[in-house]
C-alpha cells in the first residue's frame, strides 16, 4: 500500500527484524561446545539435543538469555563425558548470560526507515521474550521513540495475534505484521486475518523456521527493511 492510500498498522517485530540478536546466541553456543568438547558428537548434534531441550523448556519458561543459560546448563549436564567439576555449570551458564552485554547492532536502514513509516503510519513494537529483558533493549536500542504501541507477548502465536488487534481495534485489511521469522511473525498474523510483511534473515533462529502457509494476496516479501520505504 502507497501513504496515499491511507494509513495503515504496522506491527513490527524486534529481535532479527530491527536489531541483530540470534548471532549473539549462536556466538554462545559455539562456546558451549569448545568447552564440552565431547569426543563424538559434532556440533549439528550437540545443536539437536539443546534444541529439544529448548522446546520443553520454552512452554515452561519462555525465552531470553536467562532462560538460554538454563537450557545450556541442563544440556552439559546431559552430555558431559566426565565428571561434572564445581564451577562447569556457572561457566556455562555465563556464555549465555554475556549476550545482555553484548551491543545493540541495529540493522542497516531500521532508523531512517522507522522515522519515514512513523510519520504516515501507525506503528507498534510487537515482541516476545522476557518483559524485562526486551524492555531493556528496546530503551538499548534508542528506536522506542518512533512507536505509537509496544506490546510484549510470552508467545506470539495466532491467539496473541487476534487479542492484540482486538484490544486496539485495528483493521485487519489495513494491518500488516512485519517480521523475519515465518513460525511467530508471519503464519500466525496471517491465520488472525492479518497480512504480512516477510524479511528474511540469514542467522534467524532454527525453532523459528517454518514452511510460510499459502495466502491469497496478504503476503510481500522483501529483501531489506528500508525495502519497508517502497511500499508503504
Amino acid at each position: 500500500m502507497k501513504p496515499a492510500d491511507g494509513k495503515q498498522h504496522l506491527l513490527i517485530d524486534a529481535d532479527d527484524t530491527l536489531w541483530e540478536n540470534n548471532i549473539y546466541f549462536e556466538e554462545a553456543f559455539e562456546q558451549f561446545v569448545d568447552f564440552l568438547d565431547h569426543a563424538s558428537m559434532s556440533a549439528a548434534e550437540i545443536r539437536t539435543v539443546l534444541d529439544e531441550i529448548e522446546i520443553a523448556n520454552i512452554k515452561i519458561h519462555g525465552y531470553g538469555a536467562a532462560n538460554f543459560a538454563r537450557n545450556l546448563a541442563q544440556c552439559y549436564e546431559r552430555l558431559a563425558e566426565g565428571e561434572i567439576q564445581q564451577g562447569d555449570l556457572r561457566t556455562v551458564m555465563s556464555f549465555a548470560e554475556r549476550i545482555l552485554d553484548c551491543p545493540m547492532q541495529l540493522i542497516k536502514g531500521v532508523v531512517e526507515t522507522l522515522a519515514y513509516l512513523g510519520a504516515r503510519h501507525e506503528l507498534t513494537l510487537f515482541t516476545k521474550g522476557h518483559p524485562e529483558e526486551q524492555k531493556l533493549k528496546i530503551d538499548r536500542s534508542g528506536v522506542g521513540e518512533y512507536f505509537h504501541h509496544t506490546a510484549i507477548v510470552k508467545e506470539k502465536d495466532t491467539q496473541a495475534y487476534a487479542t492484540l488487534a482486538r484490544e486496539r481495534a485495528l483493521d485487519k485489511e489495513r494491518t500488516w505484521m512485519v517480521g523475519n521469522s515465518p513460525k511467530s511473525d508471519i503464519n500466525p498474523a496471517l491465520a488472525a486475518g492479518l497480512k504480512a510483511v516477510f524479511i528474511p534473515h540469514p542467522r534467524t533462529w532454527g525453532l523459528e523456521h517454518e514452511e510460510i502457509q499459502p495466502v491469497d494476496g496478504r503476503l510481500l516479501v522483501i529483501e531489506a527493511f528500508a525495502d519497508l520505504r517502497r511500499h508503504f
